[in-house]
């Protein structure tokens, strides 16, 4: 029987203890001979120097391995929110998922934003309660709080054990078993303990098991009739109905443990080898997605690639090769088989989303390709759309800019060429070059600027000054202005163009051309025209950030036969600077949701500190230990507010961000 493949991503708030997590299933599956530490940086999926030194992970790591004839890809995403961008990525290639939450903090900000990106993204999810081998944390309070924020029915599935307020085993549900270590730390079944002995916690275990019973029959009949006529159900029938149960969106399998002390994941190992779908079929004609890029210094460029057939190394494309990628090493493989993750180097360049097909037409198997956006994507607010049309890159929205220049004026084309691929490696960043000879990083936050400067110069080699961060504003038109007219010539080529403005309430743009221009003018003409305006919007009329919510109308537009593309983005150019003045735009800063929640013995100070920055309280709240609060505050207002609310709080604050949205700014 062929082993099955089964593709899974691993999702959680920051610190809630995804990486740890992803360690010790490697340790249960036997891929590594003990769990690495993060605190210690030697966690096997965060490999990146910047990932060690933070602690913190950044790319999608992968790695693999089998449990009960089950091949598992395994990618452990990023918690912080600056790198949501990879998280996206990561979901369109999985059939299931594992959210971490924090028995300490419960359900959290990016809880609730990875919880929505799985339901719009279809990917079928199981829930492990983390932290409790702390036995003042409560298990009952974390799966209240699930129900109540996620709005899911959690199905307990294990339950940890304390003996003197240590955590010692935990009891598997489904198999009415007790799960302690071993001398090597491994997790096996105590052979002694039998639920029906008698046990202080067999009680429990057996009310658990007659919960998932009951929330079972729901989806099998056979179960429904047994239970009903008050029958034992067996643990088989038990798994066939919560193999249904896991389908529904009501309800969430739920594991508990101690990711830190091992307890709990052989189970949820176990979990994932029974509850997840099945890799989905594939058009013949497709050899496989480009799903994540990365870049390797010494090797260069490779695709993750998810292979949509069966193909042995005789039969692959001339010019590729394709490995297992186990976290940043490469291993080279002989086959490669459908639904399963490889690394792929090929001899050209491929995009995010790129689906690559056969042609069996051609011996060499020539490949065509056809760029096919990710059909469920995630909205920086957290909202999902049906989008065949756009790009993942469309969905994300710098908030920072920054401006950098060489070092050494020689070195400007590899760092034009080396920017030019980090861009295309995440779409939540981007690149804007001035004439001036330097370039404006457009990204997600502070973190995500500095691993990128950090990567910059450790993957690429570049040398580069950079400025202090800036707020990335948005300009908006005030009124209609216009219609100007612009002319551009270079000896006989000469381009004309006659070009009005008006705002709109949203912040999409809208061309509009005369119906002559439309008839006359060739394809090429016309999408010039459209993708120069477009471009010159990014620039902005300030300087401050980009101009949005305008509608442009092209009243006239003429050429010459030869007339070049850059003639064309120049005339535009230069059109949109002598329509729009800076007294027609205004600045709309953006805003940011504060989550936080501390000791209340530093409530007063926080809130005080909240308040100078011209941050408004909109909620608060806690239990007489813990203090929270919901804030909402300028982004200009809390640069660096990390070092300060750690110093305020002596590192005991802990807080999320959120775009709230743009509004006038106030300065």
């Amino acid at each position: 029987m062929p082993q099955s493949i089964r593709n899974i991503a691993i999702l959680a708030h920051v610190d809630a203890g995804k990486t740890t997590l992803s360690e010790r299933i490697l340790f249960t599956a036997g891929e590594v001979r003990r769990p690495g530490k993060v605190e210690e940086g030697l966690a096997t999926m965060d490999y990146m120097p910047e990932e060690k030194e933070r602690g913190i992970t950044i790319e999608s790591g992968v790695a693999h391995f089998e449990w009960k004839n089950t091949w598992f890809n395994f990618i452990d995403t990023p918690g912080h929110v600056d790198f949501g961008a990879e998280v996206d990525m990561a979901l369109s290639a999985v059939e299931g998922a594992v959210l971490v939450v924090s028995a300490a903090s419960g359900v959290e900000t990016q809880t609730v934003a990875a919880f929505k990106k799985l339901r719009a993204a279809g990917v079928r999810t199981i829930l492990f309660v983390n932290k409790l081998d702390n036995a003042d944390y409560s298990l009952d309070e974390t799966l209240i709080n699930i129900e109540e924020v996620l709005g899911v029915r959690p199905v307990l599935m294990t339950l940890p054990e304390y003996r003197d307020g240590k955590m010692t085993a935990v009891l598997d549900v489904l198999s009415q078993s007790r799960l302690e270590h071993s001398d090597t730390g491994e997790e096996v079944v105590d052979e002694n303990w039998n639920v029906d002995d008698g046990w202080d916690n067999s009680r429990e275990l057996k009310k658990h098991y007659s919960e998932a019973v009951e929330f079972a029959s729901n989806f099998d009949d056979e179960i429904l009739s047994l239970a009903m006529e008050k029958k034992p159900v067996s643990p088989k029938l038990l798994l066939r109905g919560l193999k249904a149960l896991a389908a529904s969106d009501d309800y969430a399998l739920c594991y508990a443990g101690s990711a830190m002390e091992g307890f709990g994941v052989r189970s949820l190992v176990t979990a994932l080898s029974f509850f997840l779908p099945e890799v989905p079929s594939f058009n013949s004609d497709e050899l496989g997605q480009v799903i994540r890029l990365r870049h390797f210094k010494g090797v260069g460029e490779i695709s993750l690639f998810r292979s949509h057939t069966d193909m042995l190394r005789k039969e692959w494309p001339v010019g590729f090769e394709f490995s297992r990628l186990k976290a940043n090493l490469l291993v080279p493989v002989e086959e490669i088989r459908v639904g399963d993750i490889y690394a792929m180097r090929t001899p050209f360049e491929t995009e995010l989303g790129q689906i690559l097909y056969i042609d069996p037409s051609i011996a060499s198997q020539r490949l065509s390709t056809q760029c096919d956006a990710f059909s469920n994507v995630i909205l920086s607010e957290g909202h999902s759309t049906e989008s065949k049309g756009l790009s993942i890159r469309d969905h994300y929205q710098p908030l920072l800019q920054t401006r950098i220049e060489c070092v050494c004026t020689e070195d400007f084309h590899h760092v034009e060429k080396s920017l030019s691929t980090l861009s295309r490696m995440d779409p939540s960043f981007r690149v804007q070059k001035d004439d001036g000879g330097f370039w404006y990083l457009h990204t997600v936050g502070e973190v995500q600027l500095e691993v990128l400067l950090a990567r910059l110069k450790r993957e690429f080699g570049c040398e580069v000054h950079a400025g202090k961060p800036e707020v990335r504003w948005q300009e908006r038109l005030c009124h209609e202005v216009g219609p100007v007219e612009n002319t551009f010539q270079i000896g006989p080529h000469k381009i004309s163009i006659k070009l009005s403005a008006t705002p709109l309430e949203t912040a999409a743009h809208d061309i509009r051309l005369s119906a002559e221009f439309m008839e006359t003018a060739p394809r090429e003409i016309l999408a010039g025209v459209r993708s120069a305006l477009l471009e010159t919007t990014e620039v902005g009329v300030l300087g401050k950030g980009a101009l949005v919510g305008v509608r442009f109308e092209v009243h006239e537009f003429s050429w010459t036969e030869g007339a070049l593309p850059p003639m064309i983005k120049k005339a535009c150019a230069d059109a949109v600077t002598k329509l729009i003045k800076p007294a027609d735009v205004e600045l709309h800063e953006p805003v940011m949701e504060l989550s936080l929640e501390c000791p209340v013995d530093f409530a007063g100070n926080i809130t005080g500190d909240i308040q100078s920055r011209n941050g408004k309280v909109k909620e608060i709240g806690g239990d007489g230990r813990t203090h929270f609060l919901k804030a909402e505050i300028p982004l200009r207002k809390i640069f660096g507010y990390a070092t300060n609310v750690r110093s305020i709080s002596k590192g005991t604050a802990l807080y999320s961000m959120k775009l709230l949205g743009y509004r006038p700014a106030n300065i």
